[in-house]
């Protein structure tokens, strides 16, 4: 089994990183190996919530199947996740409010390969130190999509292939 941890503080609300961090439209925002979205199931996240989702990782694009199995609005989000050949994650988001009006977000992640001690071997030898980098790059992107600009406000997806006013 593999682990990875990591925190970053973002100078948004812990309201509004909840709301990044839950809307599976976001994802692409901000999670560096995710591709695509296969399914959501409707409303807000709530236990039992479940997702499908394709992420790519060392040149291999692989099916997740997410369900949301504990869930504090703006606090904590667990996520179990099932793979190929019986791999399992578990992937948990928690946020405090900083002393500042930002937020502290913490992010853990378990992952369990399949075929057991071989297959840890396996994975271990495939990915290295890779989750942890990709982990940081991510919870990075993710501070940089949440946190104000210029005009006080994060910047739209729309709004990220359009020049600047600047510019224009």
């Amino acid at each position: 089994m593999s682990h990875v941890t990591a925190s970053i503080q973002i100078a948004a609300a812990p309201a509004d990183v909840w709301k990044t961090v839950m809307n599976p439209d976001r994802l692409s925002d901000w999670v560096t190996i995710h591709r695509d979205l296969h399914h959501a199931d409707d409303g807000p996240p709530r236990v039992g919530y479940r997702m499908d989702q394709e992420i790519h990782l060392r040149g291999v694009s692989l099916d997740i199947h997410w369900k949301l199995v504990e869930c504090s609005p703006c606090e904590r989000a667990v996520w179990e996740g099932r793979g190929p050949a019986r791999s399992r994650a578990r992937t948990e988001y928690i946020l405090s409010p900083a002393r500042d009006g930002g937020t502290r977000f913490d992010y853990h992640n378990e992952f369990r390969p399949p075929l057991g001690p071989i297959g840890a071997i396996v994975s271990r030898a495939l990915v290295g130190g890779m989750p942890e980098r990709e982990a940081k790059r991510t919870l990075d992107r993710l501070r940089a999509y949440l946190e104000p600009r210029e005009k006080g406000r994060p910047l739209e997806p729309s709004e990220k292939s359009r020049p600047s006013e600047k510019s224009r």
